[in-house]
């Protein structure tokens, strides 16, 4: 589904899911739409995966839904905005994932994390949504998640789609080079080599995120699918065969 318009702006996916789009951030030369995902869960609150640069318009239609209870990073390539959102809603817990504390120590950029994401569900969230640790890459490990009651699944980076339309020549050519050009996305080369040694690991999370019977998929970069998602799965996965 092609919806990068408007920006910052809650557009519904289903029942208690939403997404906004976010700026592109310009990363290896290639512009990366950002995307985040919110849930309201059973309590009301919301949670908020991999949170964008946020506006006062955002911010309004957010607090329209429900208090903001979570601030989730995925991997720790998704954390740069969580301490605006914390500024803004300090009764929020800030959820870190895997070397996500590290890498922003690195960027000496100041994120004050609550709590860590575990191998499964929070008690806060479990009750609608599963989770897994994507294991067997030396560069990133991604937190995935399962919304059941939508049957949505959430990536990151581990599928990145990006429109050919939406693209320079060169952008196009880079995007085609690093096997992350729709209709074919997938994860980049380089996160898919990191990979090397040990995809056996990598293999189980795909079957147990195959196991979830999703129906569509959301990703942080590029077009999404709002169908057919065990075919994608298959489709994008298929560099571990």
């Amino acid at each position: 589904m092609d919806l990068y318009e408007p920006l910052a702006t809650l557009i519904p996916v289903a029942a208690d899911l939403w997404i906004a789009n976010g700026p592109h951030a310009r990363i290896s030369g290639v512009p990366f739409p950002t995307r985040m995902v919110v849930v309201r869960l059973h309590d009301g609150g919301l949670w908020v995966w991999s949170p964008i640069e946020p506006t006062v318009a955002l911010f309004q239609e957010i607090d329209a839904l429900g208090p903001v209870a979570h601030l989730v990073s995925p991997n720790k390539l998704h954390y740069a905005h969580i301490a605006t959102w914390k500024r803004t809603y300090p009764s929020a817990v800030a959820w870190a994932s895997p070397g996500v504390r590290d890498r922003a120590a690195s960027q000496h950029i100041d994120v004050s994390f609550d709590r860590d994401l575990a191998e499964s569900a929070d008690d806060a969230w479990a009750s609608s949504i599963d989770q897994v640790i994507f294991r067997g890459s030396r560069l990133v490990e991604e937190v995935v998640f399962f919304h059941r009651p939508t049957k949505t699944l959430i990536f990151a980076d581990l599928i990145e789609n990006f429109e050919a339309d939406k693209l320079t020549f060169i952008e196009r050519t880079l995007a085609k080079l690093g096997g992350v050009l729709d209709p074919d996305g997938k994860a980049p080369g380089d996160f898919r080599l990191s990979f090397f040694g040990h995809r056996d690991t990598a293999r189980a999370c795909v079957a147990q995120i195959r196991g979830w019977k999703p129906e569509r998929i959301v990703m942080a970069h590029g077009r999404w699918y709002d169908r057919d998602a065990e075919v994608e799965l298959q489709r994008a996965f298929r560099w571990l065969d």
